[in-house]
C-alpha cells in the first residue's frame, strides 16, 4: 500500500500584511454584532459584550486571537484582581463567547492569515468561580421599611420640592410593594395602568427584563400590596404637577421636572437611585450605602411569601423566568423557618393520633 500525498484544498495565502488583519480584525467584529443579534440578544446586551472586549483589547495592545492563557491570567489577576465580581463575569463571559464565535466560524482562516490555533484563554484554571449573583442580598425587615417610608412622607409637607420628592416616594414604594426593577419603573407610561384588570387593577410593564440578554419581556403586574392605594395617591395628587394632558399617547408616569417639549422627559435611573439613597441615609442609617432598588425588590419577594402568596405566582409577579431565580429572592426573617417546622411537627402528630 502506498501513500498518496493529501492536499489543503484551501486556497494557499502569503502572510497577511499590519492593514490586512486590522480590516480583518474589524470585519470579525461587525460579523459578531450580528452573529449575537441573530441569537435574539437586546442591543443593550450586544452593547455590553462589545464594550467588555474593546477594553480587554485596549489593555492587549493587539489582536483579541492572540490571547492566550497567561495573558488572561496577567488581567484577570492583576488588572482585575480588586474589581466587582459581576464586571470580572462580564468580561470572562463576552471573552469566551467571542473565542467561540472564532473557533467555529473562523479557525481555518486565522490560521491561513496568521498561523495560530485559535484557543480560548479562559480554561478550568483562571475561570473566576461562582456566579456573578452570588452575593447574598438580605433585604430589611418590615419594621425597618416602614420607618423609612414613614419619614419620607414626613419630608413631603415641607420639603422644597414637594412633586420631584413625592415622584421619587412613590416610585420606590412601587419597587417594595411589587418588586419592579428601577428601569422598568422609570419606563412606564401613564396608560401603562390599567385599573379595570382584576380586583386592585394592574400594571403594564413593557420593558421588564429578559433573561440571558434577550430583549424586553412584558408582563401584567396586579398591584396588590398597596400598589393601587400608592398609584392613586399619586395620579391624582401629584403627576399634574408634571403636565396636565392624560389623554397624551407616550406620556411617562414618573415624569423628570427638567422638560424638554410638550413630552417633558422620564425619570432618570440614577435619579431615582440617589432619591433612596438620601431618604436611608436621613430615615434609615443602619441600611446607609446598603438599601437599592435590587434590595427593595427582595424585600418584596420575601414579604409576598411571608404573607401567604406561593413561589409561582411571586415568580408571575417579578417577571423571572426560572422559579430557581425567585427562590434567591425570598429571605426569611426570625422564627418563620422554626415555625413552619413546629407546624409540619404537629401535622405529623395529628395524622399519627388518627391512626391510633
Amino acid at each position: 500500500m502506498a501513500l498518496s500525498v493529501v492536499r489543503d484544498l484551501r486556497e494557499a495565502r502569503r502572510p497577511a500584511s499590519a492593514e490586512e488583519l486590522a480590516d480583518f480584525e474589524t470585519d470579525l467584529l461587525a460579523e459578531f454584532v450580528l452573529a449575537r443579534a441573530s441569537a435574539g440578544l437586546s442591543d443593550g446586551t450586544i452593547r455590553g459584550e462589545i464594550s467588555n472586549l474593546e477594553q480587554i483589547r485596549e489593555w492587549f495592545g493587539r489582536p483579541l486571537w492572540e490571547m492566550e492563557p497567561p495573558d488572561a491570567d496577567s488581567y484577570f489577576g492583576q488588572v482585575l484582581r480588586r474589581a466587582a465580581s459581576g464586571t470580572r463575569h462580564a468580561r470572562t463571559s463576552a471573552l469566551t463567547t467571542y473565542f467561540a464565535f472564532l473557533e467555529l466560524r473562523h479557525q481555518a482562516e486565522l490560521h491561513a492569515l496568521t498561523g495560530r490555533v485559535v484557543t480560548c484563554p479562559i480554561d478550568e484554571m483562571n475561570r473566576p468561580r461562582g456566579g456573578k449573583d452570588a452575593r447574598l442580598r438580605i433585604p430589611p425587615v418590615v419594621a425597618e421599611v416602614e420607618r423609612l417610608f414613614a419619614g419620607w412622607a414626613e419630608e413631603l409637607v415641607a420639603c422644597r420640592k414637594f412633586a420631584p420628592t413625592a415622584r421619587n416616594y412613590a416610585a420606590a414604594r412601587l419597587m417594595a410593594e411589587i418588586g419592579l426593577r428601577a428601569n422598568e419603573v422609570r419606563n412606564l407610561d401613564l396608560a401603562d395602568i390599567k385599573w379595570e384588570l382584576g380586583r386592585f387593577g394592574k400594571l403594564h410593564v413593557r420593558y421588564g427584563k429578559g433573561a440571558r440578554g434577550s430583549g424586553p419581556r412584558e408582563r401584567v403586574v396586579p398591584l396588590i400590596n398597596g400598589a393601587d392605594r400608592t398609584l392613586q395617591w399619586y395620579v391624582e395628587d401629584v403627576w399634574g404637577q408634571f403636565d396636565d394632558d392624560h389623554t397624551r399617547p407616550g406620556a411617562p408616569l414618573f415624569p423628570s421636572e427638567r422638560r424638554k417639549g410638550a413630552a417633558g422627559r422620564r425619570l432618570g435611573k440614577n435619579t431615582l437611585r440617589g432619591a433612596l439613597a438620601a431618604a436611608t441615609r436621613a430615615h434609615l442609617p443602619d441600611w446607609n450605602g446598603r438599601l437599592t432598588p435590587h434590595v427593595l425588590r427582595h424585600f418584596c419577594a420575601s414579604q409576598l411569601y411571608l404573607n401567604g402568596m406561593d413561589l409561582v405566582a411571586i415568580q408571575e409577579t417579578l417577571g423571572h423566568a426560572w422559579i430557581a431565580t425567585t427562590m434567591r429572592y425570598v429571605h426569611v426573617h426570625r422564627e418563620h423557618a422554626e415555625q413552619a417546622w413546629l407546624a409540619g411537627q404537629a401535622r405529623a402528630a395529628g395524622r399519627l393520633q388518627g391512626l391510633v
